[in-house]
């Protein structure tokens, strides 16, 4: 398999885990027993630095942070692969950066959330590492 079409189709499984992350990260099930937790991080305000803010306006923002970055690693990946190896050879160490970004996002996914985050950054950090590997090879 040539890296153009690993990063190719990790820059497709970053942007489906982006658009899943952006619709999902506020979703909540009653059956979680969370409803006055949530009530409480909406309703409860202070001030910040001259805004008023809440503890969800927080945890909102550190969710749309993560979806922007997985936007622009789709866009990365997408680039990536359609780089001529002579460019490509300057570009070495961002794709290893991307590569190791994301076994980090596969190991905290491990320890902090569930199946689905853990399939989409475990399939996204393998396509990255065989990619990057396999560019040294001038494979692209």
């Amino acid at each position: 398999m040539k890296a153009s079409l690993l990063y190719r189709i990790a820059s497709v499984l970053l942007l489906l885990f982006a658009i899943g992350h952006t619709l999902g990260f506020r979703q909540t099930n009653p059956e979680w027993g969370v409803g006055s937790l949530i009530e409480s991080m909406r309703s409860i305000h202070f001030d910040v630095q001259g805004f008023s803010r809440t503890y969800w306006d927080f945890f909102s923002a550190f969710g749309l942070f993560f979806s922007v970055f997985l936007l622009f690693a789709a866009v990365l990946a997408w680039q990536l692969g359609g780089l001529p190896a002579e460019t490509f050879a300057r570009m070495r160490r961002t794709a290893w950066a991307l590569a190791i970004c994301f076994v980090a996002v596969t190991a905290l996914s491990l320890k902090y959330a569930f199946t689905t985050p853990i399939v989409f950054s475990a399939m996204i950090t393998m396509c990255l590492i065989a990619a990057a590997w396999l560019s040294t090879k001038k494979a692209i």
